[in-house]
């Protein structure tokens, strides 16, 4: 099977520094996938890449079949993103901002895009909070219609951005089951960049490992898998949470 984001060389260079070289991996469809790494490795780089915004200064990305590079016009409806924040428009109801993408980028009637935006909201299970404004729901209640927002354009791919940031454990639970409920049901392919290693053990079927040091890729496989068997210091260290 043709993966659904193949990633060959791919290299970022600022100036005189080298955020990181030579990154190479696939993830396949229906995949949840997380990139994982500590502060300035490039995880939020990396993802800027994948979405298109930031052209790498070397190496292939395609998503999808389509360069990042060549055709990023085709990348950017393939996929949906879910920011760290939210970043829910606060001057707007949940039904209008995830109805927002809809405006944008359909010729569907009000009547429609508001009928799906109502969908989709009760797939992330706030139906009935579709008349409030961001300032008037909870943390955890955010990050879910962030996510329906993503899904407005029903892309294959979705890209969230520390999901679980800023939630107690049992809303990030939950949050966790909604990942792995959308993953069942519309076969969405999940990419994660997250710090959360409860999360990544919950619902992460392989991960990415950057280190800053090392400015590249320093693990790729199945979380339980690199916990236990880790020979580079980084990656025991943070998979089992002690010191390098």
């Amino acid at each position: 099977m043709t993966p659904i984001i193949s990633i060959r060389g791919a290299t970022q260079i600022f100036g005189a520094r080298t955020i990181f070289k030579d990154v190479s991996f696939d993830i396949e469809q229906g995949e949840i996938f997380a990139i994982l790494g500590g502060s300035g490795c490039g995880k939020s780089t990396l993802l800027r890449q994948i979405i298109g915004l930031l052209p790498p200064t070397a190496g292939q990305i395609t998503v999808a079949g389509h360069s990042v590079t060549d055709d990023v016009a085709a990348v950017r409806r393939t996929i949906g993103v879910m920011f760290q924040s939210g970043a829910l428009f606060g001057s707007m109801t949940l039904l209008e901002n995830v109805a927002l993408p809809l405006a944008v980028f359909t010729d569907l009637p009000a009547s429609a895009r508001e009928e799906v935006a109502r969908i989709k909201l009760a797939l992330v299970g706030l139906a009935d909070a579709a008349p409030r404004l961001p300032a008037e729901i909870s943390g955890g209640m955010v990050k879910r219609a962030a996510i329906a927002r993503a899904l407005a354009l029903d892309p294959p791919i979705l890209l969230l951005d520390e999901p679980s940031a800023g939630l107690d454990p049992v809303t990030s639970a939950g949050l966790d089951r909604l990942i792995l409920e959308l993953r069942a049901t519309l076969g969405t392919t999940f990419v994660l960049v997250t710090h959360e290693l409860p999360s990544i053990f919950a619902i992460a079927g392989r991960c990415a490992m950057l280190d800053a040091t090392a400015q590249g890729l320093i693990a790729l496989g199945h979380p339980r898998e690199l916990q236990a068997n880790a020979t580079s210091p980084m990656v025991k260290a943070f998979f089992n949470r002690e010191m390098p």
